[in-house]
């Protein structure tokens, strides 16, 4: 199973760009996702996992989402390798998402649309409001010398 949920926040806005043979929406951004722990100087860290995003889900997200904005990602990694200019090989590792949900209201956006809309296959509008609270408020730290493997 290939499954990944993020929620994080945008680094800069999303980059949008068309495929040139028929025109297909792609939209590639990073996502900073805090880490549960703080590190060894006790200050928060977070890591910034590459995002990419296609067809209208793509366009939504480039017109609605900007820079510093929370957003939900569910969707899959994806590893890949490509020949560089100078004759090395290198190596690609990204989600791609395959549902994004907005949890803020982007600065530019208006009223009439809701603040966490459904970008799935369904686009049905979800109404929820959304606070760092709501995830992780019930989880308790497991210690990990009880996990078997």
């Amino acid at each position: 199973m290939n499954k990944v949920v993020l929620i994080g926040r945008l680094t800069k806005d999303p980059e949008l760009r068309f495929t040139p043979n028929n025109g297909t929406a792609v939209a590639r951004f990073t996502l900073a996702v805090d880490r549960r722990m703080p590190g060894t100087n006790g200050q928060r860290e977070a890591d910034f996992i590459p995002i990419v995003v296609w067809g209208k889900q793509a366009e939504s997200t480039a017109n609605y989402m900007n820079k510093g904005r929370q957003i939900a990602v569910s969707g899959r990694i994806q590893t890949s390798s490509y020949d560089a200019k100078d004759g090395t090989k290198r190596y690609v590792t990204e989600v791609v998402a395959e549902e994004v949900k907005f949890l803020e209201r982007a600065q530019n956006q208006n009223k009439e649309n809701p603040s966490n809309f459904d970008h799935s296959t369904n686009n049905q509008p979800q109404y929820n409001s959304y606070t760092e609270s709501d995830f992780g408020a019930d989880m308790t730290p497991i210690d990990e010398g009880d996990i078997p493997f």
